[in-house]
């Protein structure tokens, strides 16, 4: 067990499976008081099970972080448990079905857009309320490098991933006055259950496609990207504001 987190109450949105679970797992390894805020699913009971092992103190509260009065609940909860809120990882979003533009229905635009815009918002709205009554904090927003670049058939997700790049930047600038830092996480596809739930796993021509547009030949891990939080979350790092960091295998270099 480390300590470079040792006593931070840390809240990670989406945190049950995929990306966000590997950064709870790692921040408690640190000695983070964890709180995760998602959906209910069958997942639950174990995924905090293996955080509540390295920090009995962990706590789940279910949100849908497309509800905004849910969101400001996780925030009144994890005060009331922890009394400060030091890190908070945006993490939670949806994949969206394949549409061209013209062709993209309006629950299909709007159901991307409530998860992996509005949801990023309505929690930076009240973490940044919270930490900036505490005169400190660290927010890590979680894009994509579809936050980067377009992709075709994925217009709600590219839309909404390049907002959530320009809202790191805007809160940047806005609160570091305050002594909070806002960055992002651009990762490329990396293989959790948002992605194998797309059904690439059960297609070996496309998930070799999405394997060679990486120039590193293989898709990206949880554990990964978990390192990337662990670098912006830790106190070594307190000049790092405004950044998106892509963790893609080369995918935008090219």
């Amino acid at each position: 067990m480390g300590t470079k987190l040792l006593n931070k109450t840390v809240l990670i949105t989406g945190g049950l499976s995929g990306i966000g679970h590997a950064c709870a797992i790692a921040a408690a390894h640190e000695g983070a008081n964890i709180v995760i805020a998602d959906l209910k699913s069958d997942a639950m009971e174990q995924a905090m099970q293996e955080i509540i092992m390295l920090n009995p103190e962990a706590i789940f509260i279910p949100c849908n972080v497309a509800n905004e009065t849910e969101v400001e609940n996780v925030i009144h909860e994890t005060i009331l448990k922890f009394k400060t809120l030091d890190i908070a990882l945006n993490n939670a979003g949806i994949g969206g079905d394949a549409f061209r533009i013209g062709d993209m229905p309006k629950e299909s635009w709007e159901a991307v857009i409530d998860v992996n815009l509005n949801g990023v918002f309505y929690c930076m709205k009240h973490e940044l309320n919270q930490m900036y009554a505490q005169k400190c904090g660290n927010i890590i927003n979680m894009a994509s490098i579809l936050g980067k670049v377009g992709f075709a058939m994925s217009s709600h997700y590219v839309a909404a991933k390049h907002a959530v790049i320009g809202l790191t930047e805007t809160a940047a600038l806005e609160y570091a006055p305050s002594g909070i830092r806002i960055n992002a996480i651009c990762p490329g596809f990396i293989l959790t259950p948002l992605l194998t739930n797309s059904g690439i796993q059960d297609n070996t021509e496309i998930k070799q496609h999405i394997i060679d547009l990486h120039p590193i030949k293989r898709l990206g891990t949880a554990n990964e990207i978990a390192c990337a939080f662990m670098f912006l979350a830790c106190d070594e790092n307190t000049f790092m504001n405004g950044a998106s960091i892509a963790v893609d295998g080369g995918y935008l270099a090219q």
